[in-house]
């Protein structure tokens, strides 16, 4: 319900939530009423939409966790000597969801922010993150993920992503370009928890008309992974700031 009612504008009519989430008129109402009352919904002419309320939801995650504090300074001070923009993710579902990052300055059509979500199959943190998952995991991801082009250089067929991201998992790295949005390269890497089990990713983003595939590899990627390094040392060792 909260998902149907966070698309852009004015809100959503009481027919067009209950055809998003295949509810009758009356089930979707009473589910409205309930969130209304919580105060996550509100109701404005017969139209419905979210409150800023919602953000608590998002938030009482993030803040159960010590990955984001953690990374927030490394990523800072990547930032400041690259002078890209970095940023942490988490894989959900067929999406990576960002919980942290340290822009430099906007290069998207899209504003991001902590709790953005984008496909992992076009995205370098998600190659990264579904490079680690276990065969049987990937297989589900494969089977279920929609592969929408939303470049004309998106990897949409299933056959070529697995061979894309078993060349992420031999490498240790993945690079994305102009997959995600024309005009836009990135970099990512793994965040290893204790145990070796990648818990997530962080990526540096840049301009194509800046750098090059070649000189992304050349001058992004070693910082990157001593960033990640660092990351991981401080997550072994349960160092918060």
């Amino acid at each position: 319900m909260i998902r149907a009612l966070s698309a852009p504008g004015p809100g959503r009519l009481l027919a067009e939530v209950a055809r998003e989430t295949r509810l009758t008129r009356a089930s979707a109402r009473r589910f409205l009423l309930t969130l209304e009352q919580l105060g996550y919904v509100r109701s404005d002419d017969r139209r419905f939409s979210l409150t800023p309320r919602v953000l608590e939801l998002g938030y009482a995650f993030l803040s159960s966790l010590t990955l984001p504090q953690i990374a927030q300074p490394h990523l800072r001070e990547l930032v400041e000597r690259v002078h890209e923009s970095s940023s942490v993710s988490v894989l959900d579902g067929p999406d990576v969801v960002y919980v942290a990052r340290e822009p430099t300055q906007r290069i998207m059509t899209v504003a991001i922010s902590v709790g953005t979500r984008f496909p992992a199959h076009a995205t370098s943190m998600g190659r990264v993150l579904l490079a680690g998952l276990e065969e049987p995991d990937l297989d589900a991801f494969l089977q279920r993920a929609e592969l929408v082009a939303l470049t004309r250089a998106t990897v949409t067929d299933r056959r070529r992503l697995r061979e894309v991201i078993a060349g992420v998992r031999r490498q240790g790295w993945a690079i994305v370009d102009q997959e995600l949005e024309d005009g836009l390269r990135s970099v990512a890497v793994p965040i290893h928890d204790a145990t070796g089990a990648v818990v997530a990713a962080m990526n540096l983003s840049t301009q194509a008309s800046r750098r090059t595939p070649a000189g992304i590899r050349r001058e992004l990627l070693p910082p990157l992974r001593k960033a990640a390094a660092a990351i991981e040392a401080d997550l072994a060792a349960g160092r918060v700031p």
